[in-house]
């Protein structure tokens, strides 16, 4: 069976001179092939590891089938011929083995290839070996690494979910987040169901795959065949790990989804505190079976889900809450006024659930006028939000009982004080006469008013201003400067909070810059505009709420009479008497006057003069339109003293009381009343 002859050929080198003993000693046997006759020696070892006997093998390699599988044999043949014909000197090889018992055992062959002088393969030496044990072991740690490497890939998937999670407000968010990239694609799942119990029912709030809405399942009772229904009874998570099981568990549910290719679904109870808040389903629709660690890692992940869950209602919750109370806080309606287009917003903070004490608000006054307020306590809180509800409250009573301007911020001031609250307010009071287009400014602490003309520039208007309320009171400052605008028919005026204005890590002025752009480029519409702006709010996010006032003067059509416009002008103040000159101007032009415009300037000045020159403390100017049988503008200018000016009679010598002469000359009539704890010195000119 063996070809000694072929024994002359040279072995290699290290091969060793008795190799049969050695090579038993490590369980080896070897073999000796010689290519010219085709003879396949073994020693008995190797009949071992081939678990065949002697005389059941003849030498030739082809007998080697029955033990060899067919596949094995051509991938071990095409190795050896692809050696021989790449010029190689050895190759090596894993392939099973079929012993007698039927059994495949692992077995590793090793051959030499001697060639003679032209390099044409004429032997080959080798060994062959049972390496069941090594690759059983092999395989071991391969399993290991396999194993070790789901549980770092599932680890991976739990911190990944639970970080993304962590950001998640609301329960749309958690939604989206076990649907995207980061949730269903790592956990291997095709879609996501989930519900949330409600008073005893199951209401879905995710559908599953999309177009697979099962009717009646919208809302569920808990008693009802479906497995989320038994998972939130039981507390217990339910494993479907194959069509079948499905189809058997739930027979009302199985014909719905028949056509979704889903082979498996784990549902999970979401269990906050030993209590249901809801269930999670996760289907599958390309696998069978859950292994212990891929179970573990699902109720992980649904404790996690769980506590996202009840944050993320208890967030919606408290910040419908905090809305509600905001919306209760601030006007039910905005009354409508005649000669004018007004549009209000309110935004929220993007951030947490308090709620703010911005606040505005419109109210109608008499003669045609209307007042408008926007401000913002301090504070996001409860505590702030009610602040501003009795704020609003005030500031509207003092402004309807027809308090000027100042004395309104300064007497809302004095409130907040006596409130016994640490709080403070930033408010802006503007108190316009539709009719001549004045609009008279207080300011305390807050941003400046802006307007856009009608052809579309924008511009900010710098007023001057006091002390937050609250704060001019604790520190005995109740000054509160009037500023003067001319609102011109088409132009609007914006009154805002500064949410609207200022972004983190910008400067207010360049917030203002920003604004005054936008509101430039924005459309004409008040309505339109004030929804373009709370959009670009939305957009921008930020930890400050938002309240916005937009008022635009409609035109010619506001009434032309019955008008009354008040300043104070305070004894020092050369800015106030030029506030109070610039309403006279607009005041008389917008009632049709125009042609008596200097007549009424110089009277009105003259009277204020007297007042501050004559008296202690400030005086009051106020302009009004009086109608009858003709139409007059009367002059008022009131004072402290109880002392009456004295016309200087012709003769007497001095300067003083000449100024009454001039009154005198140039008005229709004029006159002295006594008010209170001072005088009135009023005169009327005849308009046209």
């Amino acid at each position: 069976m063996v070809d000694r002859g072929a024994s002359a050929l040279s072995l290699p080198d290290d091969w060793p001179a008795h190799p049969a003993p050695i090579l038993a000693l490590n369980r080896m046997g070897s073999f000796d092939w010689d290519l010219d006759t085709g003879l396949f020696h073994m020693d008995a070892q190797a009949h071992e590891v081939f678990d065949m006997r002697p005389d059941e093998f003849d030498g030739h390699p082809e007998n080697l089938s029955v033990r060899v599988p067919p596949a094995e044999a051509y991938r071990l043949d095409a190795l050896v011929a692809q050696a021989m014909k790449d010029g190689s000197e050895n190759y090596g090889a894993y392939f099973r083995l079929r012993r007698r018992d039927g059994s495949l055992r692992w077995t590793h062959t090793q051959g030499y290839i001697r060639r003679d002088g032209t390099g044409r393969p004429r032997r080959i030496i080798g060994i062959v070996r049972d390496a069941t044990p090594e690759l059983a072991e092999l395989a071991a740690h391969e399993e290991r690494t396999a194993q070790e490497e789901v549980r770092r890939d599932q680890t991976r998937v739990v911190q990944l979910i639970t970080a993304a999670l962590a950001h998640a407000r609301t329960v749309q968010d958690v939604i989206d987040v076990l649907k995207d990239t980061q949730g269903l694609t790592h956990l291997g799942a095709t879609s996501l169901v989930m519900g949330l119990v409600e008073a005893g029912r199951i209401r879905l709030i995710a559908e599953g795959p999309e177009g697979s809405f099962v009717p009646g399942t919208l809302v569920t009772r808990i008693d009802e065949p479906y497995p989320m229904s038994e998972v939130v009874r039981t507390l217990t998570p339910r494993f479907i790990e194959s069509p079948e099981e499905f189809a058997k568990g739930y027979p009302i549910l199985w014909p719905h989804i028949t056509d979704l290719d889903i082979t498996a679904a784990a549902y999970l109870p979401l269990i906050v505190q030993a209590r249901p808040i809801g269930a999670m389903g996760l289907l599958y629709s390309d696998r069978r079976g859950f292994s212990p660690d891929e179970r573990d890692v699902l109720l992980a992940l649904g404790s996690s889900i769980a506590q996202s869950l009840q944050r993320a209602t208890f967030y919606e919750q408290e910040k419908d809450l905090a809305t509600g109370l905001q919306q209760a806080m601030l006007p039910r309606t905005i009354p409508s006024v005649r000669g004018a287009d007004v549009a209000v917003r309110y935004r929220s903070a993007s951030l947490g659930r308090d709620i703010g004490g911005d606040w505005y608000d419109l109210i109608p006054l008499p003669g045609g006028r209307v007042g408008a307020v926007i401000g913002d306590v301090q504070g996001h809180d409860t505590h702030a939000a009610a602040v501003m509800g009795q704020l609003r409250i005030v500031l509207r009573a003092y402004a309807a009982e027809g308090h000027t301007p100042a004395t309104v911020m300064a007497r809302a001031s004095v409130f907040l004080h006596e409130l016994d609250t640490d709080r403070f307010a930033t408010c802006l009071y503007a108190e316009a006469d539709l009719s001549t287009g004045v609009v008279q400014v207080v300011r305390a602490g807050h941003i400046d008013p802006l307007i856009r003309d009608e052809d579309g520039g924008c511009h900010r208007i710098p007023v001057p201003g006091g002390l937050p309320l609250g704060l001019s009171a604790e520190f005995g400052s109740l000054e509160y400067p009037v500023g003067t605008i001319e609102l011109d028919p088409g132009h609007t005026l914006m009154l805002c909070t500064d949410g609207l204005v200022e972004q983190p890590g910008a400067d207010l002025d360049d917030g203002m810059r920003t604004l005054t752009a936008l509101i430039a480029a924005g459309p004409d519409d008040v309505r339109d505009l004030a929804d373009c702006l709370i959009d670009v709010a939305e957009e921008r996010g930020g930890e400050d709420d938002v309240a916005l006032l937009l008022l635009r003067r409609r035109g010619l059509d506001a009434p032309r009479s019955g008008g009354r416009l008040q300043q104070h002008v305070a004894p020092g103040d050369p800015e106030a008497l030029h506030e109070a000159r610039h309403m006279i101007r607009a005041a008389v032009r917008a009632w049709g006057a125009k042609d008596r415009a200097d007549e009424i300037e110089l009277v009105a000045d003259e009277l204020i003069t007297n007042a501050l020159m004559h008296t202690e403390g400030s005086a009051i100017l106020t302009l009004r339109v009086l109608t009858g049988s003709d139409r007059r503008l009367r002059v008022e200018v009131e004072d402290s003293s109880s002392a009456l000016p004295r016309r200087r009679e012709a003769g007497e010598s001095g300067v003083s009381g000449r100024g009454l002469l001039l009154v005198d000359l140039l008005t229709n009539v004029w006159g002295v009343e006594a008010r209170g704890g001072g005088k009135c010195v009023w005169c009327e000119f005849l308009m046209p």
